[in-house]
């Protein structure tokens, strides 16, 4: 591993050395608590010398051994030695400006290995039509000699093959598959580049993290909501963001940490790989797949750069009253004391976002009155209640409890996507119309469980009560739809419910007792 130190401060975000000490300093919400989560597993030492990279580039033919094990425990190799990637991640976390001039050879077989036993076994196959179950018949073998390209410099990027499905407002949203040896060094990079980042990503930044999730992204806005003097919501997001990501901006964000060239040139190989959508191929001179597993790493790195650190330099530098920041991906949350602050922020950020090739969604941006005074203000006004907001699934409601009268923040689950997900499972039942009742059964079981396990956030039972009733309607009209024998009656299709699908619980705790045991002080 080789380093250096950087020696240039943020390109393109006009921060002087001073602000760019200020941005550190800064703490928004949850920073403070940052604790290093989703910590990358150890891998195997950058060592284990069966085909090393500078064997291949001079010519020497490779030694024998086993290309996947790792190195044995002894004198020369302590049980206590570090790993590569965690050496890296040590490093990186010891001085916050090193950049990393050797990373390549971390790109190990049993890296690789690793990654590929971790991609998803049912993923849809890339333009190359390989599975994860074809190409295990030999993996080994495949991993050897992708490794050998890789170190060699003749691998090459596949185009990303498209896709599309449907989103809840009724459009349809792009992906990009990729081949599977893509998926898999892709994979294997990331872990590389999270060994970095994850030490300097911001502790209100949730999307695509390890050890970070949708819920406790969801959990920061309630208690950062009720906690703080917030009286107006910001909820944002950014149209059309992984399409309209600048690549120039993206390579030189990397290069502030990582001065391996080898690494950047696999990154630009996926960039502009291209797209291939109905055999035909097309360029990309912008964005990065939706659905490519290095995308949302990526993704990250360029709104660490364009949004995050520019947000804590503007609430130390601008802001007159207490601002909260809950980012999940390109969606984000803010909360302000003032409006002026407010307002003030989404011009200027409007204006930052255009530098960097980004805008704001005209339709799904919005600035509302929104907290613990919002409804007695709007009252005196003689307004009506206070407007509602959007994030991650959930509709963010003002309320107060039942037992004291406190303002708290009520989370229910967004109309329309229960009416897609109902609209899904009305689609799919008809698929299966022939199919035994058992197995019907089975497959609502599993489907229920997980909306249930997702959406069971404490107060939003009547909205489960209602999407498990509008489940057994469609069944039950399945079920009648199978022949002309008889009509399934109400009574003998409860028999059916009562076996197979799951009473209605809450999954998740208050937002407070979560937060407090994942963000301990």
């Amino acid at each position: 591993m080789g380093t250096e130190r950087s020696q240039h401060p943020l390109r393109g975000a006009s921060h002087t050395g001073r602000t760019a000490q200020a941005l550190s300093r800064t703490a928004v919400m949850h920073d403070a608590g940052k604790s290093d989560v989703g910590v990358v597993p150890q891998k195997p030492s950058n060592k284990p010398a069966p085909v090393a990279g500078a064997e291949m580039v001079e010519g020497r033919p490779a030694t024998n051994g086993n290309l996947f094990q790792p190195p044995a425990t002894g004198a020369l190799y302590p049980a206590t030695t570090l790993s590569g990637l965690e050496r890296v991640r040590q490093a990186a976390r010891k001085e916050r400006k090193l950049r990393f001039t050797s990373l390549f050879h971390h790109l190990t077989p049993a890296l690789l290995f690793e990654a590929y036993e971790s991609l998803r076994r049912d993923a849809a196959p890339g333009v190359d039509g390989v599975t994860w179950h074809a190409y295990g018949e030999a993996a080994r073998a495949h991993i050897a000699r992708l490794h050998q390209q890789v170190q060699g410099g003749t691998y090459r990027a596949q185009p990303s093959k498209r896709a599309w499905i449907p989103k809840a407002d009724g459009r349809q949203r792009p992906l990009g598959i990729a081949a599977l040896e893509d998926k898999i060094v892709q994979k294997a990079t990331a872990w590389i580049l999270e060994a970095i980042y994850e030490v300097d990503f911001a502790g209100f930044s949730y999307g695509f993290r390890p050890g970070r999730s949708q819920h406790q992204a969801l959990d920061a806005v309630c208690v950062g909501t009720e906690g703080l003097p917030v009286n107006w919501v910001l909820d944002a997001d950014i149209q059309g963001f992984f399409d309209t990501l600048d690549h120039e901006w993206l390579m030189r964000f990397l290069e502030h940490r990582i001065a391996d060239p080898r690494i950047l040139r696999l990154i630009q190989k996926w960039l502009k790989a291209g797209v291939s959508d109905a055999g035909a191929w097309s360029k990309t001179t912008v964005g990065t797949p939706q659905g490519a597993v290095i995308s949302p790493l990526l993704a990250n790195v360029y709104l660490h750069y364009v949004f995050d650190l520019w947000v804590k330099w503007w609430r130390q530098r601008h802001a007159v009253g207490a601002v909260m920041v809950v980012r999940y991906a390109d969606d984000f949350v803010m909360g302000f004391e003032h409006q002026a602050d407010a307002e003030r922020f989404r011009t200027e950020l409007q204006e930052r976002f255009a530098r960097f090739g980004l805008t704001l969604h005209a339709q799904k941006t919005r600035l509302i009155e929104f907290g613990r005074q919002a409804s007695a203000r709007r009252q005196a006004r003689g307004d009506r209640k206070p407007e509602t907001f959007n994030f991650l699934g959930f509709t963010h409601i003002c309320a107060r409890r039942r037992t004291d009268g406190r303002f708290t923040v009520l989370r229910q689950t967004m109309a329309t996507r229960l009416r897609a997900r109902i609209a899904a499972i009305r689609e799919e039942l008809r698929e299966r119309l022939n199919t035994p009742i058992a197995e019907q059964g089975v497959w609502l079981r599993r489907v229920v469980q997980g909306y249930f396990a997702y959406h069971g956030v404490p107060c939003n039972g009547r909205a489960l009560m209602r999407f498990k009733s509008l489940v057994e309607r469609a069944w039950v009209w399945s079920l009648r739809r199978r022949g002309q024998r008889g009509r399934i009656t109400w009574e003998q299709a409860k028999a059916h419910f009562a076996r197979w699908l799951p009473a209605v619980r809450i999954t998740h705790p208050y937002p407070n007792q979560r937060l407090r045991v994942s963000y301990q002080r």
